[in-house]
């Protein structure tokens, strides 16, 4: 029988009282539970830390640590209220630490799901899986399975530790940096994506009007280094997912107007450099994968012009 690593969570929360609830249920009913729970309440204002509180009286693994408010609410925030839960773990033994956002939920096999992918691959270093929106779930046309989106992120502890950890960035990406760090320093990156779990709250829109949304992300592709014709197809295919028209729309501009006043990179030519050639490499096999099934798309759109016209003109001749 196959020995499953431990694994250690921390959780950065502000102001999560309307889905903490959900993450804390899915937690405790977890057939492999972690050896510890640190949920960081990052100046919250409204119940979020008697939810918690309120679940680890039954729960002696699950630590609430308090940190004061602050006036901005931004994604280097969050990494700071990380570390401060990360620093609550420095005594423990554990062979994989996860990143957990507190909105989202599971099912009770998950991280026995994801601690039996750390043993099966020992130079696996972080891996997670895909969530859903509603209705809506992951796509991954333009984003590798290689990626692990930041609403779960676990981490080998020796891989955690290899790439410095996670960066403050008031840009966000954070999660991005560190799992392409993490390949850029010869670790496997992997989403499985048999075990989906739900996000509750839309992404990027916890305190920020959703149209602003867009464009902020195309600005940070750019400050880490995206490639630009990456972002050129990524952002039309952006068109048609909602705000339809506009969020592709408004991602591009939010990319080229970057480019065109020279903001700084807040990422080193090498990281630059690799992540571009993995995007490179990927819209390439995109291209080769698809190409066929475009062009056979559009000779059975022709023919059917065609014959439509046949049938037209015969039966009226112009």
């Amino acid at each position: 029988m196959t020995t499953l690593p431990t694994y250690a969570l921390i959780t950065p929360a502000r102001n999560e009282a309307d889905f903490i609830e959900l993450t804390l249920k899915s937690v405790v009913t977890q057939t492999v539970r972690p050896l510890k729970w640190v949920i960081v309440s990052d100046g919250s204002t409204d119940c979020t830390d008697e939810i918690v509180q309120k679940y680890a009286v039954d729960h002696p693994w699950i630590e609430l640590v308090k940190m004061p408010d602050r006036s901005e609410r931004d994604f280097a925030g969050k990494v700071c209220a990380f570390n401060a839960g990360y620093a609550n773990l420095a005594d423990l033994k554990y062979d994989v630490i996860g990143n957990l956002d507190a909105d989202i939920s599971f099912d009770q096999e998950y991280f026995a799901f994801l601690m039996k992918k750390f043993a099966e691959n020992s130079r696996l270093g972080v891996a997670g899986t895909p969530y859903r929106e509603g209705s809506f779930q992951y796509d991954y046309h333009f984003t590798s399975i290689e990626h692990v989106s930041g609403q779960c992120q676990m981490f080998r502890r020796e891989c955690f530790e290899d790439i410095g950890g996670y960066v403050p960035r008031k840009i966000g990406g954070i999660d991005l940096v560190a799992v392409t760090t993490a390949r850029m320093k010869g670790w496997q990156t992997r989403t499985f994506v048999e075990k989906p779990y739900n996000h509750h709250r839309q992404m990027g829109t916890a305190a920020q009007n959703a149209l602003i949304v867009p464009y902020r992300v195309g600005r940070a592709d750019y400050v880490l280094g995206s490639h630009p014709l990456w972002e050129f197809f990524r952002c039309i295919y952006q068109l048609t997912r909602p705000p339809t028209l506009l969020g592709g729309t408004l991602r591009l501009v939010g990319f080229y107007w970057a480019m065109v006043r020279r903001v700084r990179k807040e990422v080193s030519a090498d990281f630059v450099r690799f992540r571009r050639k993995e995007q490179m490499r990927r819209l390439g096999k995109f291209v080769r994968e698809n190409s066929c099934s475009a062009i056979s798309k559009c000779k059975n759109l022709l023919f059917s012009v065609a014959n439509t016209y046949k049938r037209l003109t015969k039966d009226h001749p112009l």
